[in-house]
């Protein structure tokens, strides 16, 4: 048996300077820092809670120190953890009692309207035709709908359905959410 020969230096290819491949390898590292960047800034996710209540149920949840939600029986919503907070109502009444009025307004979605609060107390009432019950004890809340943004002060009421609010009237302070008034609030 013969013994292995050793490599022959000259067999290797002496290293060629090319700006080509340098471009190439400096754009590759240019999208792979993007990306990189991208999904460390984006990548906080977003936490959902789903809250719902069974027939003959009530609910009183504290979102924050100053923001308390109760819920009629055979209701459910889900509310997102980051700042601002944003609320989706899926069925039944909800009772908002925002104590001061918080850093981020609470925004609110009932279908395709979105209700702003501005520091207040008033309640929602979802029915199965698609016409909803939005009431005001305190403070005012905006309702924006494709028809434009009404706002909505204490002691009123009106009707909304996605697309126009109607029905505006003043009420008194045991119409705001009657289901609510026999409770004790938090």
């Amino acid at each position: 048996m013969s013994a292995p020969k050793p490599s022959d230096p000259s067999s290797k290819k002496p290293f060629v300077f090319s700006w080509r491949r340098l471009f190439i390898h400096l754009a590759l590292f240019s999208v792979c820092a993007f990306l990189g960047l991208m999904s460390w800034h984006i990548s906080k996710p977003q936490s959902i809670r789903l809250h719902e209540t069974k027939p003959g149920e009530y609910l009183n949840i504290k979102v924050t120190p100053d923001i308390y939600i109760s819920l009629d029986s055979s209701s459910s919503f889900a509310i997102t953890d980051n700042e601002p907070l944003r609320i989706e109502l899926f069925r039944g009444n909800t009772y908002f009692d925002i104590k001061r009025n918080p850093a981020d307004h609470l925004t609110i979605k009932v279908g395709d309207t979105l209700i702003e609060d501005i520091g207040t107390r008033f309640s929602v009432r979802m029915q199965k035709n698609g016409n909803h019950i939005l009431s005001v004890a305190q403070g005012q809340v905006k309702v924006h709908v494709v028809s434009g943004v009404y706002l909505i002060s204490a002691l009123e009421q009106a009707d909304f359905d996605g697309y126009k609010v109607s029905k505006h009237r003043m009420i008194s302070e045991r119409e705001v959410a009657p289901w609510h008034s026999h409770r004790i609030t938090p």
